[in-house]
């Protein structure tokens, strides 16, 4: 059996490299949820709480992903005014 913050962690990346998107569609996670084995391992876990805990880590993903982009970018403008 995994552990539910490794489902939310497969879930969030699972649904960035699918869609793209920042915010969470509910039916796909109803999908994952039901499909992925998160109902079977944790049956008393609802899809409420389970897609607030895998927003938080998309949202957690996309701003990491932000950031170092964003770090990348000042590097090389850096390294063209050189």
């Amino acid at each position: 059996m995994r552990k539910l913050t490794e489902y939310v962690e497969m879930a969030a990346e699972e649904y960035l490299q699918e869609t793209g998107k920042a915010e969470l569609d509910s039916l796909w996670l109803a999908e994952f949820f039901q499909d992925g084995g998160v109902m079977d391992d944790y049956p008393s876990q609802n899809l409420v709480g389970f897609y607030a805990l895998v927003q938080k880590a998309l949202t957690i993903k996309i701003e990491k992903a932000e950031k170092l982009a964003r770090l990348q970018q000042e590097k090389s403008e850096r390294s063209a005014k050189r």
